[in-house]
């Protein structure tokens, strides 16, 4: 199984857990490792994480980072 594989499979299994979590549809997301402080961080944050998370769970409108 390729990493990309084996990062989805884990997607999958969280998402239940973000969807019941996000009362007001805001998802808040703490960067680690090489993004964490990284100038194109909130470029991955909208761009990447925000876009793919709204399309796949509709109740997701708004992702914010957290330190």
């Amino acid at each position: 199984m390729s990493l990309q594989e084996q990062v989805q499979a884990v997607l999958k299994k969280v998402r239940v857990h973000l969807q019941s979590h996000t009362e007001d549809g805001t998802v808040q997301v703490r960067l680690k490792g090489a993004c964490q402080g990284c100038p194109m961080a909130q470029q991955t944050l909208s761009l990447g994480i925000e876009r793919t998370l709204k399309e796949e769970i509709p109740q997701v409108t708004a992702v914010e980072a957290v330190d």
